[in-house]
């Protein structure tokens, strides 16, 4: 029995529960992508070293986010149903996310603080940068969500790409936490937080797309456009304000190339 029919399997058919099947398994993976901080423990948390472990990291996430975004939401969207719904729902989500980041405070770990400048000082900075990491799993979580109502096929491929590509999220979530409050276990409480976001939308994305069909090719495009864009204006920038632009540029197309093989293998 392959993969995928396990996973179909074991949802017993359930749009929802294969949601809920592999969004756990991305915040699973994330949860323990935190743990590496530990070994910050006695050391200074703005080490060079761990700089440089975030940024190939984050990107190798982002090429895995981006071949994922195209092979197992925005093309099947596009080849089922026609190009308007879904590219119409791409513009949408990266809009949504670009509002997101206008809107609501949250702080980068190298970028620093972003969004309005009368809640700066009403919130702490490990909430920034907890919020930072959580605006940026929703869309994970809506792509895993609107992709199972798709099929299970292209579902189960995107969740094991955001799983694979959340372990390298969960450290980046923990080392900033970690480096603003010196709180180990809030700084793998938040790890953990950042991938149970992605379980509930997830859940939500799934149940409202598979009542409502007509809705489907546009939620797809929306997922995609929402990765696309914490690609394009969060990830890969973040990994080219270190000096580590070469590693981290080899770092994604590792993660590209990888999301291609694993698409390829699931068929």
């Amino acid at each position: 029995m392959g993969l995928i029919e396990l996973i179909a399997e074991v949802s017993g058919g359930n749009v929802i529960a294969l949601a809920a099947i592999l969004s756990s398994l991305a915040m699973l993976s994330t949860t323990l992508g935190g743990l590496p901080v530990i070994l910050l423990r006695g050391k200074g948390a703005t080490d060079r070293s761990f700089s440089l472990l975030v940024d190939l990291g984050l990107g190798f996430s982002s090429g895995v986010m981006l071949v994922a975004s195209f092979t197992s939401l925005l093309l099947p969207a596009m080849e089922r149903f026609g190009p308007l719904h879904p590219l119409l729902g791409l513009v949408t989500g990266a809009l949504a996310v670009h509002a997101v980041n206008l809107l609501i405070p949250h702080e980068h770990l190298v970028k620093g603080y972003e969004g309005p400048e009368k809640a700066v000082r009403k919130l702490k900075a490990a909430w920034l940068v907890a919020l930072a990491i959580i605006i940026h799993n929703l869309p994970e979580g809506l792509s895993i969500g609107v992709a199972s109502a798709f099929g299970v096929g292209d579902a189960v491929a995107l969740g094991l790409a955001i799983s694979l590509q959340d372990a390298p999220e969960g450290l980046a979530v923990s080392l900033p936490v970690y480096a603003t409050t010196g709180s180990m276990s809030r700084a793998l409480l938040y790890a953990w937080l950042s991938g149970f976001s992605e379980v509930v939308l997830a859940v939500m994305a799934a149940a409202l797309t598979s009542v409502s069909l007509p809705m489907l090719p546009a939620a797809m495009g929306f997922g995609a456009g929402a990765m696309i864009y914490v690609v394009s204006h969060e990830a890969l920038p973040e990994t080219h304000r270190s000096g580590h632009e070469n590693k981290a540029t080899l770092s994604f197309f590792i993660g590209f190339i990888a999301m291609l093989l694993l698409d390829t293998m699931l068929g």
